[in-house]
């Protein structure tokens, strides 16, 4: 990994988490103390970043963090439910026993850190499913759009579900998602993602409204 790569994941992780909440200024002599780094790499992660619509630049005020918004949120989870459905669609239509192997690992590894309350393993073995799901679609645009829009949606709910606990069987949905890709239903398991997503953005706007 380079500076930039280095600078880059800090930056997101601390965004995603909620260390660096939405609408503070990230300026460069703040950010050189914070991360222990030159101004270089942290102006190319930053650029990466506006990218993918995480921080975004204020006239006089340079890069800060982009604020939450729910009309952006629902519009990010629209859009994602587009993209991950039909990458879902062709990963059912030509996953072999390699993908079927993924998924299948994907869910046990998820159930054992939800089941010992591991944070941060949670956040990265719950993001790992869902690729899982969509790895065979044969499209690198579908993949790299994925990516990008799951970003942009959890950094809604990882800071604002924090401590939620409103009964949801999450691991239920995930293990009824997963039986149904499996199970070659092309068009039971992007409905049940799609649902997936939209109850997540329920509960978000039901706790930011709160």
């Amino acid at each position: 990994m380079t500076l930039a790569d280095t600078a880059y994941d800090s930056l997101r992780r601390d965004i995603m988490r909620g260390h660096l909440p939405p609408g503070q200024p990230l300026r460069l002599e703040a950010l050189r103390a914070r991360y222990d780094m030159g101004f270089s790499p942290l102006r190319e992660a930053l650029n990466r970043l506006q990218s993918e619509r995480l921080v975004v630049s204020a006239s006089m005020k340079g890069f800060i963090v982009a604020p939450l918004s729910l009309p952006e949120m629902w519009e990010a989870i629209e859009a994602r439910v587009l993209v991950e459905t039909e990458a879902l669609r062709l990963s059912i239509l030509r996953g072999d026993d390699a993908w079927e192997a993924g998924v299948v690992a994907a869910l046990h590894a998820l159930g054992l850190a939800a089941a010992r309350g591991e944070p941060e393993t949670l956040e990265a073995r719950h993001a790992e499913f869902h690729l899982s799901l969509i790895a065979a679609c044969g499209s690198g645009w579908l993949l790299d759009f994925a990516r990008k829009l799951s970003a942009a949606t959890e950094r809604y709910r990882a800071p604002v579900l924090a401590g939620d606990t409103a009964p949801r069987d999450v691991q239920g949905e995930h293990a009824a998602l997963a039986e149904a890709a499996l199970a070659r239903r092309a068009e039971e398991a992007p409905a049940l993602l799609a649902a997936h997503y939209r109850r997540t953005g329920e509960r978000i706007a039901a706790r930011m409204a709160a």
